[in-house]
């Protein structure tokens, strides 16, 4: 049944508490209507080092010019990079300020290796050849157009990692999203307090995983092949007592045994690599439009966890940062464009794209229009915030994207929040419980409708629509973004669940 708030209930809703500020009834005052179980999803664990502690300054212990990189604008300087990569201890490379034209990608696969600019506008990776000039890899779109994989994926500096995690064994029974608690059937005799588990959910030939990710309201699925798509969750435990196992985070999904749920030890080969202080100049050109993309983008995360883009300028990309791992940090990042042409207001495919678990985007400021700003596909418990851009767009890229945040930030314009893509019949666009928490913008919004399931979340978003609040259904508390307490929802999780601590 829709409820549209009585008087009373709103004025209690949006009464100023002490500390200043309107609360949601979602979160409360400090988190005190906050239910693990409820549709605010916990995003308290995105981010490097799980939010616990601030991104590293590791010490030099390389130096690009000591390898023979001129940083002239002139100078193939990927040799000295290759080198440095490959020959380096633990810590960061020094990149001093300079121009160095890179033309290969530079690839790190190892852990604690950080590439370090004097600065952004001060060391300048110049990239003037495509990635699928370097290395081709072409392929096609769902519909069958053909183009190239770097439309979507890749990087000038590419994190590649993997999970040397050994299997566990299965879960026999079930457990409620929410709990903290599982049994396994399999050796646990090396698992303790502290110990990092992977749990891995396959669907079924009914698809029933994909329905219940969707909170039941799915949409069209037929090009997603049954029994194809997976997900997974990574906890630390809080204890072991033989087969039963106490999960340091409640579960984001339920646990069923007819998705066969296997649980792994969790042991990323990469961690406490980064890049950061610097600039990547892509060329000045024309914007062919979307698919047209051959791959001048600059980071990409792939397999890896506990890794950060710290304080990055993106001169003319065709596409950003391409965010693939778990607890990894965005921070500080700037998209610019100089001297080129805009296909249709636009110029580039992805902005930042969280295709992972529990990554955080923040700080940013997105200063071009993408096809995509910020992309969400497949992956959970992503947070975007304290972030701004001239026209923003929140882009859910369809198969199940789901308890994914988005809190703090400024669209600019307005006119194009939830400008989205992916292929056709992948599912709605946002899965289970997204939520936008304190969006603000030069234009009112509307809610979306069946953009994704009833179970997303609006709170504070600008908007001259009524509070609708339905316990099983639509949520939009339409209270002023300059009043919502607090600001920014990933930072309060963050703050209570280390004070609990």
């Amino acid at each position: 049944m829709k409820i549209r708030m009585p008087l009373l209930a709103l004025l209690c809703c949006l009464a100023t508490p002490a500390g200043g500020g309107q609360h949601s009834e979602l979160w409360g005052a400090d988190g005190k209507n906050w239910d693990p179980a409820g549709r605010l999803p916990d995003v308290s664990h995105a981010g490097y080092a799980c939010g616990e502690k601030p991104i590293p300054k590791v010490a030099v212990r390389a130096n690009v010019r000591d390898l023979g990189a001129k940083g002239d604008g002139v100078t193939d300087d990927s040799a000295a990079f290759l080198k440095a990569i490959e020959k380096a201890p633990s810590g960061a490379i020094l990149i001093p300020a300079g121009r160095y034209c890179i033309t290969k990608i530079l690839e790190i696969q190892r852990p604690g290796l950080v590439l370090r600019g004097e600065g952004a506008g001060e060391t300048i990776l110049v990239c003037k050849v495509p990635l699928n000039d370097i290395a081709p890899n072409w392929g096609e779109t769902t519909s069958g157009l053909r183009t190239s994989n770097y439309s979507w994926s890749g990087g000038m500096v590419w994190f590649k990692g993997g999970n040397s995690g050994k299997r566990i064994g299965k879960c026999t029974t079930m457990a409620k999203r929410g709990s903290r608690e599982l049994k396994v059937e399999g050796d646990t005799s090396m698992l303790k307090a502290g110990s990092w588990i992977e749990i891995r959910v396959n669907d079924d030939e009914q698809k029933t995983l994909l329905e219940h990710l969707y909170s039941g309201d799915p949409g069209n699925l037929t090009k997603i092949k049954p029994g194809k798509h997976s997900t997974s969750f990574v906890t630390r435990l809080r204890w072991v007592d033989g087969k039963r196992l106490a999960l340091e985070r409640p579960l984001r999904i339920d646990v069923r045994p007819e998705w066969k749920p296997v649980v792994s030890h969790y042991q990323p080969e990469v961690t406490e690599s980064g890049i950061e202080e610097l600039s990547f100049e892509f060329p000045e050109r024309e914007y062919g439009g979307h698919f047209s993309e051959l791959g001048y983008n600059a980071v990409a995360f792939n397999g890896v966890a506990h890794c950060w883009a710290r304080n990055l300028e993106i001169i003319n990309s065709d596409s950003g940062i391409f965010a693939g791992g778990r607890y990894c940090t965005i921070e500080g990042l700037r998209f610019i464009t100089r001297n080129v042409k805009e296909n249709n207001g636009e110029f580039g495919h992805h902005g930042v794209t969280l295709s992972g678990h529990d990554n955080l985007l923040t700080r940013f400021d997105i200063r071009q229009r993408f096809i995509h700003d910020i992309s969400v596909e497949r992956g959970a418990g992503n947070v975007a915030s304290s972030g701004k851009g001239i026209d923003l767009c929140f882009d859910h890229h369809k198969r199940a994207p789901y308890e994914n945040v988005f809190t703090d930030i400024d669209l600019g314009e307005g006119t194009r929040m939830w400008k989205s893509g992916g292929g056709a019949d992948l599912g709605r666009h946002c899965a289970a419980r997204g939520t936008f928490w304190n969006i603000r913008a030069k234009k009112n919004q509307k809610h979306p409708g069946n953009f994704g399931p009833p179970s997303m979340n609006l709170v504070a978003v600008q908007t001259e629509e009524e509070s609708v609040t339905e316990e099983d259904g639509k949520w939009m508390e339409a209270i002023p973004p300059e009043k919502i307490a607090p600001a920014n929802i990933h930072e309060a999780q963050i703050a209570r669940r280390l004070k609990a601590k």
